[in-house]
């Protein structure tokens, strides 16, 4: 599958991935992912479970139950794969879980003015005192219709699965990233909740050097959130992508033509998957 860019300056490239291929306990799950993403970019990747989409997100973030076979991952002109997942954090890559994790006992706000301030002093600025951190945080939960109570909860603990992502939109605006890895941030939402986040993504999207891949499963978000590309995986691969025009025919017709048209195959369990027209 060719790579996409629509744009061949190097310099406007913020990530580009080359023949990506990355397994998990033994089993190859990504075969040869060919991706560029340029600067205020948004891509969307979707495709039916088990396709691989999730896995190409935390791989990209760096986490430690994926092994990369083979492949290159160039962010910002660097060798992202030879980086931590920390310093890729503090690099400004940014990952939205698709199931958010509880951690009792630590404050929304501890959390936050940690992770911040790690960024700050990594790129050699001052950290935040309390005071101005809570400023600016207001400031992002007043952006987002989020209560400001929300600072004294313990990390996602108690949380329902619309506060849990939208909460994920709240640091991510917090933290002010420059690439967002959003896996399936829409997933369980009802429509309210769904515009919230929708809401922040636009937000974010304000800067023009931010880029965003996001995942999802199903087109209602990209009703909201207008991608420039949009990407379908199959079988570890990229086989298919287009404009938003494609997100549309996904929910029309599902995913089976593609599948035809390209020869990728799919396994049963990933078939359970697919949309339905």
């Amino acid at each position: 599958m060719s790579k996409i860019n629509t744009d061949t300056n190097e310099e406007s490239t913020m990530l580009e991935i080359d023949n990506l291929h990355v397994s998990a306990d033994d089993t190859g799950i990504l075969r040869g992912i060919d991706l560029d993403v340029d600067g205020g970019e948004l891509h969307a990747i979707m495709g039916p479970n088990g396709s691989g989409k999730s896995t190409l997100a935390k791989a990209l973030a760096g986490h430690e139950a994926y092994e990369i076979d083979e492949g290159d991952v160039t962010y910002k002109g660097k060798d992202l794969l030879e980086l931590e997942a920390d310093d890729r954090a503090h690099e400004g890559v940014f990952l939205a879980f698709q199931y958010p994790v509880e951690i009792p006992g630590v404050t929304q706000m501890t959390f936050l003015r940690t992770a911040l301030n790690s960024i700050r002093e990594a790129n050699g600025k001052d950290p935040m005192s309390a005071g101005e951190f809570l400023e600016l945080a207001r400031e992002k939960l007043d952006e987002l219709d989020l209560p400001e109570d929300m600072l004294k909860r313990s990390l996602n603990e108690g949380f329902s699965g619309g506060e849990k992502k939208r909460n994920e939109i709240f640091q991510m605006a917090v933290l002010q990233p420059e690439l967002c890895l959003l896996d399936e941030t829409d997933s369980g939402l009802d429509i309210d909740a769904l515009q919230i986040v929708a809401d922040g993504i636009n937000r974010m999207r304000e800067d023009e050097d931010r880029s965003m891949v996001l995942i999802t499963h199903y087109e209602r978000i990209l009703e909201y959130v207008e991608p420039d590309h949009v990407h379908v995986m199959l079988g570890g691969q990229i086989a298919k992508s287009g404009g938003p025009e494609l997100a549309e025919k996904l929910e029309e017709k599902g995913y089976d033509w593609i599948e035809e048209e390209t020869g990728i195959q799919r396994s049963p369990q990933q078939a359970e998957g697919a949309l339905t027209s």
